[in-house]
C-alpha cells in the first residue's frame, strides 16, 4: 500500500513507521490515522516482522496533536464518534497488537499524539521530548484514551494534575513518573530505540505475544489478569518455542526461536 503521511521499512526484523507530516509537526488528521491503521495492521500480521517502532519525521515533533481545523465545528453526536473510531482504529488497536511497539518519542507528543505514545508498549523519549495533555485548554478533553492510559501509567493524582493543567513536562519529568521507560540524547534515539527493540526480538515471539495478552488482562476490569496468567502460562508448555528454550539451557547454548 502506497501512504500519503507515513514511511514504512523493515530491517532485521524490525518494521519502522515514521509519521511523515513535518510541515505539520506530524499531526494526526482523519487520513493519516487511517493509514496509521493500515500500516500497523500490516506489520502485526507480516510473519517477518518481531517489533515495531513508532516514531514522527523531523526533530521538532513526534505527534504535536490532532488537527483541530477538522473537528472544530463538530456536533455531540459526531464528536463521540470521532473519539470511538479513534479508538477502535488506531489506539486501542495498537495497544492490543501482540507483537511489542516501541514509540521513539522525538520531539513534542501533545494530545493525540501522548495518546498514541501512551498506545504503544514501551516508550523511548529525546531528552529534547516534551509531552502533555492539552486539550481542557480548548475546552475538551482527550479522547483517544489520555484520561485512562495516563492514569494507569502515572497514577491517579498526577494524571489529573497533567491533564487539567494542560500543561507540558520535559523528557526528565516524564521519566520520573515512569511515562517514559528511558531518556537518551536526540542523536542516539533510534539507534537506542531499534537496540531494545533488537534485544527483545531475540526472545520468543510466542511467548512475548503471551505476556501482553496477561499484562493487557491486568487493566481490563472484566477479565482476571490473573486467570489469563495461569492459562498462558500452562498453554505455553505445548509450543515449539518452550521446548526449545528449555533444551537450550540444558544444553548450555543460545536459544534458536522460529
Amino acid at each position: 500500500m502506497n501512504y500519503n503521511n507515513l514511511l514504512i521499512s523493515i530491517e532485521d526484523h524490525i518494521g519502522t513507521i515514521t509519521i511523515n507530516r513535518p510541515k505539520k509537526l506530524n499531526a494526526l488528521n482523519k487520513e493519516t490515522i487511517s493509514e496509521l491503521h493500515e500500516a500497523f495492521k500490516s506489520l502485526a500480521s507480516n510473519d517477518e516482522v518481531k517489533a515495531i517502532i513508532l516514531t514522527g519525521a523531523g526533530e521538532k515533533a513526534f505527534v504535536a496533536g490532532a488537527d483541530i481545523s477538522e473537528f472544530a465545528n463538530f456536533s455531540v453526536e459526531q464528536g463521540e464518534e470521532l473519539s470511538r473510531v479513534g479508538h477502535e482504529s488506531l489506539f486501542t488497536f495498537v495497544e492490543k497488537i501482540e507483537k511489542p511497539i516501541l514509540a521513539a518519542v522525538n520531539g513534542f507528543a501533545l494530545g493525540g499524539g501522548l495518546e498514541l505514545a501512551m498506545s504503544c508498549h514501551i516508550r523511548v523519549f529525546s531528552s529534547h521530548a516534551r509531552v502533555g495533555l492539552p486539550e481542557v485548554s480548548l475546552g475538551v478533553i482527550p479522547g483517544y484514551g489520555g484520561t485512562q492510559r495516563l492514569a494507569q501509567i502515572v497514577g491517579r493524582g498526577k494524571a489529573i494534575e497533567m491533564i487539567a493543567t494542560a500543561g507540558m513536562i520535559d523528557a526528565e519529568h516524564a521519566l520520573h513518573i515512569n511515562l517514559a521507560n528511558h531518556v537518551v540524547s536526540p542523536d542516539e534515539l533510534m539507534d537506542e530505540t531499534r537496540k531494545m527493540a533488537s534485544k527483545i526480538i531475540k526472545n520468543s515471539s510466542t511467548a512475548i505475544a503471551a505476556a501482553l495478552r496477561c499484562v493487557q488482562d491486568c487493566f481490563d476490569k472484566n477479565t482476571d489478569g490473573f486467570e489469563t496468567e495461569i492459562k498462558e502460562f500452562g498453554k505455553a508448555f505445548g509450543t515449539p518455542d518452550f521446548k526449545e528454550g528449555t533444551t537450550a539451557f540444558l544444553e548450555k547454548r543460545k536459544p534458536k526461536f522460529q
